[in-house]
């Protein structure tokens, strides 16, 4: 029994462990591991690296800072959360589920303010870790996740029109709707060549899958994009690229493109873009940020640890949740303070790791090392990119992220409350904010959920079933059959229904084998079933308690002499005492009747005339 226990604490350990650097000790304690598991690992880093490059430049643009910002974060939180964390294969960096959050904070605190919100966030899931709650991820229903990525992929796919079709906006407003409608009156103001790159770049993102090569679709599709521009740019047709949008100061210079240069540690309240200014670090300032830190935390946490799962099913291995955890807290606290925007697991990146041959967390910061050896050795390159092929880019993200196949599934045939809880989710992340559709959405699965699990908790009367009551039920009496959980949603219509049914009863013997929870609504309302019935002088016998009930009833002093009624381990054991107390209380009665009778006929001789008492 001991050995089993064990065993079955093994199997769960993954759900409970916390150590620093988890996956990356794991790997290298194996004896298996040896050098063509370190050349499968640079392979696969050199691949990934290569495919987060344009990524994480078009992820940043997306939020509203330069590039540079996306590739600092690949690369510092890209190398230290596999360095520290708890998953074999997980590539982190910018992702996309992050701009809906992130686009808002620095339009109203700038890059100052998205770096301090990082740090919080990172502090937020170091906490999370500490408090080992990695495991809780599975409580997230489905509906839930599939309805704000959905809504994250929408928000995301709306704010590159803009740069897809090189419309002339100066600034968006915050609600959806209102970019929604900026976005129709600026309609008439596309660039062709933009539009004419973007669709070059989206044309070739889809089509490349169809060749069945291992090439990953977003290299030919920039380079197609980059080419097609360069070509434009040189016959005189406008197409807004890297160099021509994003401009930096080195040493009192102004250059175009992105700074060839490793960034420096500065406090990240002091860090600002063109045109912002910098922060005062305050307490105040921290209660504005709680908020938005808030939901990074939890987006980063709900994704990084989802990637986690599907990348577990993908190779057989088991993560440690908390010490991912733990892991993408100190990413994202460390990388702010040299310019690194908020990172978590990319689900996409790290599920190319695999299929490029990874064996363990090393190929994860080989892929940060080749997007630290691109910024410092290739960003005149990289300037040349086109700002309508990192919007096209961003587009196929969104539409990955989207799940829409399987979003579509779920609205045809999943249950109408989780298709609720999915439409819920979907609208408020589009048109309010993506924190009130994740805690609404939680909160309205939970009720649901209770609600379902109440109306599964059913009453039976069981006398007249043979299989159960072997016996003859003296008249007065019933049997009932409790089948499902006595909670608070569940117990008060329950025992208001036997209290209805067993009013003008002498007893009633409660079968509870099949009630596996009582909490304390259930106990409560269970004790004012007793009262009532103590009241009418209605016995009760209450049979074959479960493990789970037995502990609250001890927990809570449950006393059955005060409450009236009798407690019995088995139905058999309760069903033997009603028949024993009704064959002595039918001699009881018996006795009393015939003293009764005596009695009477006593008095009947003493009232004759002329008759004397012996």
């Amino acid at each position: 029994m001991a050995a089993r226990g064990r065993k079955h604490m093994a199997h769960r350990r993954h759900l409970f462990s916390l150590r620093l650097g988890h996956a990356l000790r794991e790997v290298l304690a194996e004896s298996r591991y040896g050098r063509s598991g370190l050349v499968r690992d640079l392979v696969a880093g050199v691949t990934v690296g290569i495919i987060a490059i344009p990524l994480a430049m078009a992820l940043a643009i997306a939020i509203g800072v330069a590039p540079q910002y996306g590739l600092y974060s690949a690369f510092i939180a890209g190398f230290l959360i596999p360095f520290t964390g708890g998953s074999r294969y997980s590539v982190s960096g910018p992702t996309a589920a992050f701009i809906v959050i992130l686009v808002p904070v620095v339009q109203q605190y700038g890059l100052a303010g998205l770096l301090i919100a990082s740090i919080l966030a990172g502090a937020m899931q170091m906490l999370m870790a500490l408090m080992r709650l990695g495991r809780y991820i599975q409580y997230i229903p489905e509906s839930v996740t599939l309805g704000f990525t959905a809504g994250i992929a929408v928000v995301i796919a709306v704010l590159q029109v803009k740069d897809f079709m090189g419309l002339e906006i100066a600034a968006m407003p915050h609600s959806f709707a209102g970019k929604v409608a900026v976005l129709a009156q600026a309609l008439p103001t596309f660039a062709l060549p933009s539009l004419c790159v973007g669709l070059a770049t989206l044309a070739v993102m889809l089509a490349w899958p169809r060749l069945k090569t291992p090439l990953p679709p977003h290299l030919p599709a920039v380079l197609v994009g980059t080419l097609l521009a360069v070509a434009l740019n040189s016959r005189g047709l406008d197409v807004a690229t890297i160099s021509s949008t994003f401009h930096y100061s080195l040493n009192g210079t102004e250059s175009a493109g992105i700074p060839p240069l490793l960034p420096d540690f500065q406090w990240p309240w002091l860090r600002t873009q063109p045109g912002e200014v910098a922060l005062t670090f305050s307490w105040p300032l921290v209660q504005d940020m709680l908020s938005a830190a808030f939901a990074i935390a939890m987006l980063g946490a709900i994704e990084s640890l989802l990637c986690a799962v599907v990348l577990d099913g993908m190779t057989g291995t088991k993560h440690s949740a908390n010490s991912e955890l733990m892991g993408q807290g100190i990413g994202n606290v460390v990388a702010p303070f040299f310019g690194g925007i908020t990172a978590t697991a990319a689900i996409a990146r790290s599920a190319a790791n695999v299929k490029a041959g990874a064996q363990s967390p090393l190929a994860a910061m080989v892929h940060a090392l080749v997007v630290l050896v691109a910024l410092v050795s290739l960003s005149g390159l990289l300037s040349y990119l086109p700002m309508a092929s990192m919007a096209a880019l961003l587009v196929v993200v969104a539409w990955n992220m989207s799940e829409a196949p399987k979003a579509l599934r779920l609205l045809r045939n999943a249950p109408l409350s989780d298709v609720l809880v999915f439409a819920v989710c979907f609208a408020l992340t589009v048109a309010v904010d993506m924190v009130i559709a994740i805690t609404a959405g939680v909160v309205l699965a939970s009720l649901l959920f209770m609600k379902n699990i109440a109306e599964m908790t059913r009453v039976k009367e069981v006398s007249d079933n043979r299989k159960l009551v072997d016996v003859e039920i003296p008249a007065g009496w019933q049997v009932f059959k409790i089948n499902g959980p006595l909670f608070f949603a569940a117990a008060e219509l329950v025992f208001s229904e036997l209290s209805l049914r067993c009013r003008e009863q002498r007893g009633v013997v409660l079968y509870l084998d099949s009630v596996p929870i009582l909490d304390a609504g259930g106990l409560s309302a269970m004790n004012r079933f007793l009262a009532e019935c103590a009241e009418r002088n209605t016995d009760v016998y209450l049979a074959d308690f479960q493990f789970q009930p037995l502990k609250t009833l001890a927990k809570a002093g449950f006393n059955p002499e005060a409450r009236g009624c009798q407690v019995f381990p088995t139905l058999s054991a309760a069903l033997a005492q009603l028949v024993e107390s009704t064959r002595e209380t039918a001699q009881v009665s018996r006795k009393t009747h015939k003293a009764d009778e005596e009695r009477s006929r006593g008095a009947s001789h003493e009232d004759l005339p002329g008759c004397t008492a012996v």
